[in-house]
């Protein structure tokens, strides 16, 4: 039997080095992420591996998974010791290397192979580990997954039956960029600026671009896990600023830039303008849905309300309808309800049957975005970008908010705005029309202006978004009350970026 998990050792300690050590806080909603060696030690990976065939054993399927890690200092250590718990709970392991996060899923569809274990952080910064798990293409873990891998792993002894297996897969990365460019390349000549922020996605999404005939300027493209430029996340600023910098130096038809773990891409026009993944999400739904009529889209809380005011929808028929944020949340509603697509703000996008297999995949959403460029060779980016009714609309803003507290912070946060709309009072000075409530709170006035609060899924922190389909002014405003609201609240510090 394997020991049970602590929840109180110090790095640098005889029992840290001796005894599994996993912090409860870091099995979130469907991912799980831990500072290393702050709130998990290598043995407390291995009892995750453990609790994880187990699961597969408990829920009747067979215990084979793809392993594989995202580049940073630490994350080969991770996956080492993630791979010896599965392999001691009797899983076989296929272990493809370094990895994009869509490699990994990729995988488990190449090789016939139930499921999956990436170990990335994503964009977190550095310190961070975690691991993208599922137990059924095309899908990751739900909440039920992530508490019952939880309990297995922090409540009991841990059998450890053995009879596992290990296969070295050297060939998915080469598998991986020949399906994705076994195609005609784009007729339309672009070039391409491609910003992966010193991570993963730097050693293939060039490669891919190039063959599909891209003209490509590489942006810290070279592989450096201290990631010294900025971190790989396509919602940071900084990311952003240095991709628009690098197009308008180099005249690029746009900017593409890749998140740590390769499953999201950011977008940047022609003329340097930061385009949203929401508002990106509008411009290919609008492409898709002239292609397939009466198309289906999911969206999630985050995204701009366009997606149900938009005229060119409209005209094609096009049905969205808003779920949970969380790109397990998204993965999963698209593939329940048939969506042809699934968009969240954070740019994981869901590409269905016929024209993907599910899974989030960044250089997947590029190639829909050349498509749709290649598509509409008459237009530039930016002038596709200005077709769309215009809005004001505020980045992902991330206050600080311990895990431990957040949700009880959402909560009190919930009530004030369902008294406040109860009572008939105002917000920037107009009537509450509607609270969409299924994920956080999404505050909607009469004019259609909204603001949102809701707990990260996988970080210490509270997202806040605000958009005015009316005026700059409006969204000022609405988000002036929210933050009023929450700075009230003791347990809410300092936001990751303010508008």
């Amino acid at each position: 039997m394997f020991p049970k998990p602590r929840q109180d050792l110090v790095a640098n300690t005889l029992d840290f080095e001796r005894l599994p050590f996993v912090k409860r806080t870091g099995f979130r909603e469907y991912d799980a992420r831990w500072l290393f060696e702050k709130e998990i030690n290598l043995m407390g990976i291995q009892a995750v591996g453990l609790g994880l065939a187990a699961l597969m054993k408990r829920r009747g399927v067979p215990a084979r998974i793809v392993v594989g890690h995202d580049y940073r200092s630490y994350s080969s250590a991770i996956k080492a010791a993630l791979m010896d718990g599965l392999m001691a709970g009797g899983a076989h392991v296929y272990d493809i290397g370094l990895a994009l996060s869509p490699m990994a899923y990729f995988a488990q569809f190449e090789l016939e192979v139930e499921g999956v274990a990436m170990v990335t952080a994503s964009h977190n910064d550095n310190g961070w580990t975690g691991i993208k798990m599922g137990l059924e293409r095309p899908l990751t873990f739900a909440p039920d997954d992530m508490a019952e891998l939880k309990q297995l792993v922090l409540e009991g002894e841990l059998p450890t039956p053995g009879g596992g297996a290990y296969t070295y897969v050297p060939d998915i990365p080469e598998r991986y960029m020949a399906d994705l460019t076994d195609r005609a390349p784009f007729t339309r000549k672009m070039k391409v600026v491609v910003s992966c922020g010193n991570g993963t996605a730097g050693a293939f999404a060039p490669q891919v671009l190039e063959k599909l005939g891209c003209e490509v300027i590489p942006l810290n493209c070279d592989l450096d896990h201290s990631f010294p430029a900025h971190n790989p996340n396509p919602e940071d600023l900084g990311m952003l600023h240095a991709t628009r910098d690098c197009v308008l130096e180099h005249n690029a038809d746009l900017g593409l830039a890749f998140d740590g773990d390769g499953d999201r891409c950011g977008v940047v026009d022609n003329e340097g303008q930061e385009i949203f993944a929401d508002k990106v999400g509008v411009i290919l739904a609008r492409d898709i849905s002239a292609l397939h009529k009466d198309a289906h889209f999911v969206v999630d809380v985050k995204s701009t309300g366009l997606f149900l005011t938009d005229p060119v929808l409209k005209e094609h028929g096009a049905k969205t309808a808003y779920w949970k944020t969380g790109h397990s949340y998204i993965k999963r509603y698209s593939h329940e309800t048939g969506a042809l697509v699934g968009f969240e703000k954070s740019g994981h996008f869901f590409f269905n049957p016929p024209i993907g297999r599910g899974f989030d995949d960044g250089l997947v959403s590029a190639i829909a975005i050349l498509d749709m460029m290649d598509r509409n060779a008459d237009k530039t980016l930016a002038e596709i970008r200005q077709d769309l009714p215009q809005t004001w609309q505020s980045p992902t803003m991330s206050p600080h908010c311990d895990d431990e507290k957040k949700y009880d912070v959402v909560d009190r946060i919930v009530k004030h705005f369902q008294d406040l709309a109860a009572e008939g009072g105002t917000l920037a000075g107009q009537k509450i029309a509607e609270l969409i409530t299924v994920n956080g709170i999404r505050i909607v006035l009469e004019d259609g202006t909204w603001g949102l609060v809701r707990a990260s899924s996988n970080k210490p922190e509270l997202v806040v978004v605000v958009e005015s389909p009316t005026s700059e002014e409006n969204m000022r405003a609405i988000f002036k009350e929210i933050d009023d609201v929450l700075s009230q609240q003791p347990e809410v510090g300092a936001y990751n970026q303010k508008i």
